[in-house]
């Protein structure tokens, strides 16, 4: 018996479409190995779009790729995760499963105001398949509390769980602020639980839950998961031993600085001799730079300069992260007025060389959604007019 865990592929998340590219890259990737190395099926343990509506171009493209799996014979598994699942209730899994490609095994019934889950059995093997979807803002947690769990632990043979939310006993340090259930909500017994949601690799194993499994994402899905991470991956079971199987689509080149009492021309050349000789061909690199300046403001360290740098040396692609960089040339501002309009000007008049930029930003960001555009492309077309702001004050 083999099988393939992966989850969080969230393809189409990246707003940049060169980044977008590389979360369904990933995933063509992993289903690639699952037919080299001929599982008997494959679980998504939740958010394989990054949407519940996703765009046609990337639906064609995981389409065809389910379909070389259902070619080979090998079933798709899986359960919605927070992002895949809408609140009415509808998601492109729907239509994936109507197509024949995959099986949703989150089915069950109400019984008595309680839930009772079916299994959904693999006919090669003989596992027995049920799980609970995700849902945004944590509210899959009323699923786990109505749970009728004896049918479920009762169940004779070999059993998976898929679920897709966070669990305490596999919360990372770094997530402890996050909202989190016991694992003793999921029924006991099972020889496998498939996790989803939180982007960690990590697993966890005692007498009631022998093996409990986070694969994290199929390719890191922002800045900070870029910089710990490196990397995407899932799960290869075997006989229900697990490895771990990375997914390295661009190496990862990090660079941090912390700053302390330095200008912004200083910081400048900092990130010069931080980045000088190191080898990027082909890699991502983040930037991420914390601290407080001396002098000048954070938009001062030329960027321009660096991500030229960078590029010229063969790198793929370039982001920077300054949420942590501080300047001293701003102050708290104390605004005696409840006009909007009023307080935008004072704030504006405070930082006087920037007014004409503020203003073009607003107007940028002003822009109202289209009839019929999708979310995404209306994001983007803020986010093009933005930078163009940008790129107009870099160039004066």
């Amino acid at each position: 018996m083999k099988f393939a865990h992966l989850a969080d592929c969230h393809i189409g998340g990246w707003r940049d479409p060169k980044m977008r590219d590389l979360s369904t890259t990933a995933f063509l990737k992993i289903i690639d190995i699952c037919i080299q190395e001929k599982v008997d099926f494959v679980l998504i343990a939740g958010d394989l779009f990054n949407t519940s509506l996703p765009g046609v171009d990337r639906l064609r493209i995981v389409t065809e790729k389910l379909k070389e799996l259902q070619d080979q014979e090998i079933p798709c598994y899986l359960i919605a995760g927070s992002h895949d699942y809408s609140p009415s209730g509808k998601t492109m899994l729907d239509v994936l499963e109507s197509a024949g490609l995959c099986m949703n095994v989150a089915k069950g019934s109400a019984k008595e105001g309680k839930l009772q889950l079916s299994f959904t059995l693999d006919k090669k093997t003989g596992i027995k398949i049920t799980g609970l979807p995700g849902l945004r803002g944590g509210l899959d947690k009323n699923h786990y509390r109505k749970l009728i769990k004896k049918n479920l632990e009762e169940e004779k043979g070999e059993k998976i769980f898929m679920f897709h939310c966070s669990l305490n006993e596999l919360k990372p340090e770094h997530l402890k602020e996050m909202e989190a259930e016991p694992l003793s909500l999921l029924p006991r017994g099972f020889n496998y639980y498939a996790g989803g949601h939180v982007h960690i690799v990590e697993k966890y194993s005692d007498e009631n839950y022998p093996v409990v499994i986070y694969p994290g994402p199929g390719f890191p899905n922002n800045f900070a998961e870029l910089e710990k991470l490196k990397h995407g991956g899932f799960y290869l079971v075997k006989d229900w031993k697990v490895g771990y199987i990375p997914i390295e689509i661009h190496p990862v080149c990090s660079f941090f600085l912390e700053v302390k009492g330095k200008s912004a021309e200083e910081v400048t050349m900092m990130l010069e001799q931080e980045i000088e000789g190191k080898k990027m061909k082909n890699a991502l690199v983040t930037i991420r730079i914390e601290g407080k300046l001396s002098k000048g403001k954070p938009y001062d360290v030329d960027f321009k300069k660096i991500f030229k740098h960078c590029y010229d040396q063969g790198a793929y692609f370039v982001m920077k992260n300054t949420h942590k960089l501080e300047s001293e040339e701003f102050r708290e501002i104390q605004v005696n007025t409840h006009a909007i309009e009023d307080i935008e000007e004072v704030l504006m008049t405070e930082h006087a060389p920037q007014k004409s930029m503020i203003r073009e930003m607003m107007h940028a960001f002003s822009d109202e959604k289209n009839e019929g555009e999708r979310i995404v492309d209306f994001e983007e077309r803020l986010f093009k007019a933005a930078d163009q702001v940008l790129e107009k004050k870099e160039e004066k």
